[in-house]
């Protein structure tokens, strides 16, 4: 199964499941109890910490969540906070940072690309957590919208739909998805 954020970001080829952490977990684990699919492939835009440039398209099967008030000391968590799924076939070369913020301090970058980690998407730390508790493997496919900076959402704005069109072609070309 093929999902995707929603709202605003909607794809031909996906069924939406919600915007954020909490919403695209709600939603996507009501999927896996009522009709469990055999994979998850999640698409949708993402912001680059420097590595990715705009219109890039990134794969991944791992995702974090960690928040920026982790980097700057001013937090910790007990749990588990980076997730990778393994037997879906997308590659693995780097970790998505998920959050229900937006990046908009450069300063960060670092600290993301030193740990592994090039983009951010607001919902793929939830999609692993949902897959790997309904044991379903699961991927995801990004385009790079934006730098996760002063402009990020700005650019976001300027980008999305380009993105997305290249993305939905993307993923289309590589499983051979016809209309």
């Amino acid at each position: 199964m093929i999902i995707c954020a929603g709202k605003n970001e909607y794809f031909s080829i996906a069924h939406p499941i919600g915007v954020g952490l909490i919403e695209s977990s709600i939603n996507l684990t009501r999927l896996a109890l009522f009709d469990k699919p055999e994979f998850l492939l999640f698409i949708g835009t993402a912001g680059s910490y420097g590595k990715y440039n705009i219109f890039d398209i990134i794969e991944s099967r791992g995702a974090s969540q960690i928040e920026l008030s982790f980097i700057d000391k001013n937090s910790y968590t007990p749990i588990d906070n980076v997730i990778v799924s393994e037997g879906l076939n997308v590659s693995h070369e780097t970790l998505v940072n998920s959050s229900n913020y937006i990046t908009t301090n450069s300063k960060y970058n670092d600290f993301f690309l030193k740990n592994g980690i090039g983009v951010e998407n607001m919902e793929f730390f939830s999609v692993l957590s949902v897959a790997k508790e309904y044991e379903i493997p699961a991927g995801g496919i990004f385009a790079v919208t934006n730098y996760c900076d002063k402009d990020a959402h700005k650019n976001f704005i300027n980008n999305q739909k380009k993105a997305m069109r290249i993305l939905e072609e993307y993923v289309r070309e590589k499983f051979g998805i016809k209309d």
